[in-house]
């Protein structure tokens, strides 16, 4: 087979699912589709919409595959989700949405079996974030429907099942605060056969691993060819990690920004995780465990500023540091390192200084994720948040150390992605040189800190 260069990358985020085109040489996308992903409200519960989500992909695949060729197909994901399948490869029920209440129902049946922290990595989430939570709610909810349950398939390798037919579990995803994985053995957790779940999840493959290849009845409707191999598939996070794993010597972190923000420490400090804080165990694509912590800050950003960008002045951001105008955390609560905080204001900012103390709130709740893995070494800092200069300069100031944005790469998901069709291929990575910051950032970060510690 000749060398891989270009990977269609089917990119399905909380908020938007994408397609996007990857040239391995370049590193780089060469061609985007996006849609919104919005979920379904009716119904038993809230649900993904994944039949618009795949004629999303199939219409992308064809619209992109007629302008280049392609040479292979990865896929990458949100986590915490799964789809239960039956014998015929039908939903047996539809795709939950983490953010459904439906599983804090049975909240206190399913701690009674859930197994510790220190066996899984996984803190004790709400609604479905814990994706062990999802399952043992819809077995318990619809005993008659998950009774038919041939396969349970987490999310990126639904993906693929659906283009290849085989059907695959992968750790990125099992590993992924969803209490069906022990970190350490390598393996299913207790609660796994503790509910007898076990025979319904397909055989582990590696997040590289070619499952197949596209299936010729889909290849004829949208016009590519059938013998394009697909990939295994990897959770998004662990998607924007792999490149720099590969790539870089420890100690550093990644954090990878989205609808969540999610913090990776490679190396580091040794530290004892506090569940209660949203810190967790991650396993990234080489079936190692990465200490990684998270709060939902691209989601706070869209609550605070509607997704719009404002373009600050030099007068605007001292105006920010020297008078300390704060947003406090938190904003989205139930999650991340405050997860019982209410947010409020230290100060009446303008329409402008607002804009930049909200960058500097994000800022300073992903430098506490940061301390409470362990991090050290350099951040590099993947996806939107990349591209703003206020969130990277105050981070670097909370943390003392180098902070790298990754604003040369549309997304680091799809990059990574793309890099598990070409065996690991070593990229191109370069890192630009630290700022120099005035004391007066640093200071305002001590500020924040002592502000927060004064209200707990």
């Amino acid at each position: 087979m000749a060398a891989i260069r270009h990977v269609a990358v089917i990119d399905i985020g909380k908020t938007n699912a994408k397609l996007a085109m990857v040239d391995l040489d370049s590193l780089s996308e060469t061609g985007v589709r996006k849609t919104p992903n919005r979920p379904l409200l009716g119904s038993a519960y809230r649900h993904h919409d994944v039949e618009a989500i795949w004629t999303f992909i199939l219409e992308s695949l064809q619209a992109l595959g007629g302008e280049q060729r392609i040479d292979a197909i990865s896929v990458t994901t949100h986590g915490a989700t799964a789809v239960l399948i039956d014998a015929r490869g039908e939903l047996t029920l539809p795709v939950l949405d983490y953010e459904d209440d439906g599983p804090d129902g049975l909240r206190q049946r399913y701690d009674a079996v859930r197994p510790g922290f220190e066996e899984t990595g996984s803190p004790c989430l709400p609604l479905g974030l814990n994706l062990g939570a999802q399952l043992f709610w819809q077995s318990q909810a619809y005993p008659e429907a998950f009774a038919q349950v041939s396969h349970i398939l987490t999310y990126p390798q639904y993906w693929s099942w659906r283009l290849t037919g085989v059907a695959a579990s992968e750790v990125t995803s099992l590993g992924c605060h969803t209490d069906l994985w022990n970190p350490v053995t390598k393996d299913f957790s207790t609660l796994v056969d503790r509910m007898g779940w076990r025979s319904l999840f397909p055989p582990i493959r590696t997040a590289g691993e070619r499952l197949g290849f596209v299936r010729p009845a889909i290849a004829e409707r949208i016009g590519i060819d059938s013998s394009i191999p697909v990939f295994c598939g990897i959770h998004d996070s662990n998607a924007s990690l792999l490149p720099h794993l590969l790539q870089r010597k420890g100690p550093f972190s990644v954090v990878s920004t989205g609808t969540w923000v999610i913090s990776m420490a490679i190396g580091g400090r040794e530290i004892d995780l506090d569940p209660a804080r949203d810190t967790l165990v991650n396993v990234n694509a080489l079936g190692d465990p990465v200490r990684s912590a998270r709060f939902m800050g691209g989601r706070e950003f869209e609550l605070l500023s509607d997704g719009a960008t404002a373009m600050a002045d030099d007068n605007a951001i001292r105006s920010v540091v020297d008078r300390r105008i704060m947003l406090l955390p938190s904003v989205q609560q139930g999650s991340g390192p405050f997860p019982l905080a209410q947010s409020h204001w230290v100060g009446e900012p303008s329409k402008e200084e607002r804009a930049i103390a909200i960058s500097f709130y994000l800022a300073m709740m992903t430098a506490t994720c940061l301390d409470l893995i362990g991090a050290d070494g350099a951040t590099v800092v993947e996806g939107p948040f990349a591209l703003n200069a206020q969130y990277c300069d105050m981070l670097q100031a909370a943390t003392g150390r180098p902070v790298l944005p990754q604003a040369a790469q549309a997304t680091g998901t799809s990059i990574g992605a793309a890099m598990l069709a070409g065996a690991y291929r070593k990229g191109r990575l370069s890192d630009p040189k630290p700022k120099t910051l005035p004391a007066a950032w640093s200071a305002y970060a001590r500020a924040w800190r002592d502000a927060v510690d004064a209200t707990d």
